[in-house]
């Protein structure tokens, strides 16, 4: 039985319009660098601040920390101006998924490779809060600035099962849209979930060792997990 299902935000739970793909892309070609779409794509889900010096590094630009940082900075920069413009809103039948999960007494957490200062005003225009009971979304959020590092390291999805009291993580459920969410669900030891609200197809996530692949989180509630 499920006793926690953790998921990624932007392109997962959260209809984000494409915008964190955009200010990703937009911050590193300021520097002069050309990203290509497969790096792009490789490194969405990641700790952003990785995924900068990664971008960095690929396009040949040296990837040194006054430039991350500064980069890092442009990203957040750009993405509330698009935020703004276009606020990010929850995929179809996910508020609802959400809430069928906690009803069943399955902890529902949110994992990000976003950090605090970018979560948080996002999740806030949601209005999703963690806390007991039906006004609230959730029973835990977990951006990079908890853990050592990002995806797809399993970090983010074993302090989810800590802050929910959950000890097996074969009880556990992660889903996400990148490689990278994929991966750290596997290296978790997670029944590993990979949907397709994100950029990528359904043969590039099945060419992912282990991973079921669903449309949407909206559809989890009816996984037969015993199958998975």
């Amino acid at each position: 039985m499920i006793q926690l299902a953790a998921f990624d935000i932007a392109g997962t739970t959260v209809d984000d319009h494409g915008n964190v793909y955009r200010a990703l892309e937009d911050a590193v070609r300021e520097n002069g660098v050309d990203v290509s779409p497969a790096d792009l794509q490789t490194w969405m889900g990641a700790d952003k601040i990785e995924a900068i010096r990664a971008l960095l590094r690929l396009g040949g630009t040296a990837a040194d920390p006054g430039t991350v940082a500064a980069t890092f900075e442009r990203f957040r920069a750009i993405l509330a101006e698009r935020y703004a413009a276009e606020p990010p809103t929850p995929f179809p039948g996910v508020v609802e998924a959400l809430a069928e999960l906690r009803g069943r007494g399955i902890k529902v957490a949110l994992t990000t490779g976003f950090s605090d200062d970018v979560a948080a005003p996002l999740l806030e225009s949601l209005g999703w809060t963690v806390g007991e009971g039906p006004a609230h979304a959730l029973d835990a959020i977990v951006t990079t600035s908890e853990v050592a590092a990002g995806r797809p390291a399993p970090y983010m999805i074993h302090r989810a099962m800590e802050k929910t009291g959950v000890f097996d993580v074969r009880s556990v459920l992660a889903a996400g849209d990148t490689v990278v969410d994929v991966q750290a669900a596997r290296n978790a030891g997670a029944i590993s979930v990979g949907v397709l609200t994100g950029k990528l197809t359904r043969e590039e996530l099945e060419g992912q060792p282990g991973v079921v692949v669903l449309d949407s989180v909206a559809d989890v509630p009816a996984l037969d997990v015993t199958r998975a």
